[in-house]
């Protein structure tokens, strides 16, 4: 193996070997995880976004996997107790994320021949490996004269458990989504004026607060949240670029537990975005057309007024 792709594929296992069985979904262990057991399809997606995985303590400039156990979610007796607990495991495994500029916004970014995310798993299934592999991706979508998307991007090498919540989010309808999909934020670094804006914890219920369309391939499903469709979330977001080189932030996400049956509460995945320079940004073209697949369904959009979750206290966390 050449110099490069040792480096990448040490790169890979630093992001993989984090995750353990967590929840009722599958991922590799720390314990068992080898170069040789990283997928090159996975290896190369977190080594080829526009923005570099760093350390998580010292980078900057890019992307970073903080533990699960950073974040605190409902526990096993949250509806009882209103309790919550450290996280733990992610569900899936990180593959990275993209800066993105645009003269428009991006929408269904999988979809398009340029994402270099499914291009990989594309080029890894033509060979018959990795069938059975799914991505999930949030598109974070950034307004203004100049449109900016921040995507990241978490997989699955084994198929999701039939019947776990997560499978239900994945195969649900977007009412069921709207009411589940949550962000968890930690502010790890940053000045004491966004700190304030923001809180330096907070949980919000993206489908009620933001409208975000869903779009679902034969093996995807990426959320596009648009923030301009709130007028808080958009002047709050301008407020953190203008200080987004001294900001560092941990961002997860969650499908919410609201039954006791769908606790303990588990991350699907977590990003840590490391004093990011917007100039890191890489310029898509607008007008390439997405692919379009038999397989692939609608989206749907819903839109609140409020930004709270579905209880007061999971604003704080």
């Amino acid at each position: 193996m050449c110099p490069t792709k040792q480096k990448h594929r040490a790169s890979a296992v630093e992001s993989a070997s984090q995750y353990s069985r967590s929840g009722s979904t599958a991922t590799t262990t720390a314990t068992t995880t080898t170069a040789s057991s990283i997928p090159d399809w996975i290896a190369e997606s977190i080594n080829g976004g526009s923005l570099r995985q760093v350390d998580l303590d010292k980078g900057t400039n890019g992307w970073a996997s903080p533990p699960g156990d950073h974040f605190s979610l409902r526990s096993k007796n949250y509806l009882t107790k209103r309790q919550k607990s450290p996280a733990g495991d992610y569900l899936l495994v990180p593959l990275g994320m993209d800066w993105l500029k645009s003269n428009s916004k991006l929408d269904n970014v999988l979809a398009r021949p340029d994402n270099r995310v499914s291009h990989a798993l594309s080029k890894a299934q033509s060979q018959g490996k990795s069938m059975k592999s799914f991505i999930f991706a949030i598109n974070l979508q950034v307004p203004g004269k100049d449109h900016y998307s921040a995507v990241f991007y978490f997989a699955a090498e084994d198929p999701i458990p039939s019947g776990s919540l997560l499978y239900r989010f994945i195969n649900g309808d977007d009412a069921f989504r709207n009411q589940r999909f949550k962000i968890v934020n930690r502010i790890v670094k940053g000045p004491w004026i966004l700190k304030k804006a923001v809180g330096n914890y907070a949980a919000c219920l993206l489908g009620k607060a933001l409208t975000c369309n869903y779009h679902r391939g034969a093996n995807y499903l990426e959320i596009d949240v648009d923030i301009a469709s709130s007028a808080i979330a958009n002047a709050i977001l301008h407020l953190a670029l203008g200080y987004v080189t001294s900001v560092t932030i941990d961002m997860g996400f969650v499908v919410e537990g609201q039954t006791e049956n769908e606790l303990p509460e588990k991350l699907i995945g977590a990003v840590r975005v490391c004093q990011m320079e917007m100039s890191s940004a890489t310029v898509i073209d607008p007008l390439t057309p997405p692919i379009l697949t038999a397989a692939a369904r609608g989206m749907g959009c819903s839109k609140v007024n409020h930004h709270k979750s579905g209880n007061e206290d999971d604003n704080q966390l």
